[in-house]
C-alpha cells in the first residue's frame, strides 16, 4: 500500500500549482529543461525517420493521423513513466540499473562506431516494420500501423526518460522536458537532422553526455551530488569542444582537397 501511496503522491505533485509557479520563475529549472530538450532532439532526430518509414505505406492523409495518435500515446506513456519513475528512482538499486543501462547505451554506440556498424537506424526501421506487419494482420492496416508506432514510441522513450532522471529528479522539470521532447521529435526533428548532417560530431557528443549522465546518476547512490552549475559547465565545455573538433576536421578535409 505504501508503494501505491508513494506513486499517487508523485502524481499529486503534477497538480501542485505552487511548484509550477516556482519552476516557471527559476532560471536554473529552465536551463535543465533546455538541456533535456537538446538531448532529446539529438537522440530522437533519427527516430523520427524510423517512424516516417513505418507509416509510409498509408495514404498521405492517414499518415498524419497515425503519427498524431502515436504522439498522444507517447505523451501518455511519458506521463506514466515519469510518475512511476520519480518514486522508483529513490531506490539505490534502480539508480544502479538506470546508470548501467545508460552507460551500456553509450559504450555500445562507440563500439559499433569503431566496428563501422552504422546501420542501426535501418535495423530499427526494419524491426518496426516487422512488428507493424504482425499488428496490421491483427488490427487492420490503419490501427495496426498506429499500434506499431505506439510500440516504437515506447521503445524510444525508455532511453530518454532514463536520461532525464539522470539530469534531474524534479517532477515538473521531468514532465515539461519530457513532453516538449516528444513534441520536438515530431515537430522539429528535421532541424536536428540537418544540424547533425552539418556537424556530425554532435551525434557522438550526445552519447558522451549520456555517459556523463550515467556517472552523475551512479554517484547519487553514494550521496555524491553533481551540482547544476557543475553540470552546465561540463555541458557547455562538451559542446564547445565538439564545435572546435568539427572546425578542425573541416580544415583537414579542405587541406586534403587542396592537395589532391
Amino acid at each position: 500500500m505504501s508503494v501505491l501511496q508513494g506513486i499517487l503522491d508523485t502524481y499529486a505533485q503534477f497538480f501542485d500549482w505552487q511548484m509550477w509557479g516556482e519552476v516557471l520563475t527559476d532560471p536554473v529549472s529552465w536551463g535543465l529543461i533546455g538541456t533535456l530538450i537538446v538531448l532529446e532532439g539529438l537522440l530522437s532526430a533519427d527516430n523520427a525517420l524510423v517512424l516516417a518509414v513505418m507509416v509510409k505505406h498509408l495514404p498521405p492523409d492517414k499518415r498524419k493521423k497515425a503519427l498524431f495518435y502515436g504522439l498522444l500515446g507517447a505523451y501518455i506513456f511519458r506521463f506514466i513513466a515519469i510518475g512511476i519513475g520519480v518514486y522508483l528512482i529513490k531506490f539505490w538499486w534502480v539508480k544502479i540499473i538506470g546508470a548501467g543501462y545508460l552507460a551500456w547505451l553509450s559504450i555500445k554506440y562507440f563500439m559499433d562506431k569503431r566496428k563501422g556498424e552504422s546501420d542501426e537506424h535501418a535495423d530499427e526501421a526494419e524491426e518496426g516494420i516487422k512488428k507493424g506487419g504482425l499488428l496490421i494482420r491483427m488490427f487492420g492496416t490503419f490501427w495496426g500501423t498506429v499500434a506499431s508506432v505506439e510500440l516504437m514510441d515506447i521503445a524510444f522513450s525508455v532511453d530518454s526518460v532514463l536520461a532525464a532522471f539522470g539530469v534531474s529528479s524534479e517532477v515538473w522539470i521531468l514532465l515539461i522536458g519530457g513532453m516538449l521532447g516528444v513534441l520536438m521529435m515530431r515537430g522539429v526533428a528535421g532541424v536536428f537532422l540537418t544540424l547533425i548532417d552539418r556537424v556530425p560530431e554532435l551525434e557522438t557528443t550526445a552519447y558522451i553526455l549520456i555517459l556523463i549522465i550515467a556517472v552523475k546518476m551512479f554517484l547519487t547512490v553514494f550521496h555524491i551530488e553533481m551540482g547544476h552549475i557543475t553540470f552546465f559547465i561540463i555541458l557547455v565545455l562538451t559542446f564547445g569542444i565538439t564545435f572546435i573538433i568539427h572546425f578542425m576536421n573541416k580544415k583537414k578535409e579542405a587541406a586534403k582537397e587542396n592537395h589532391s
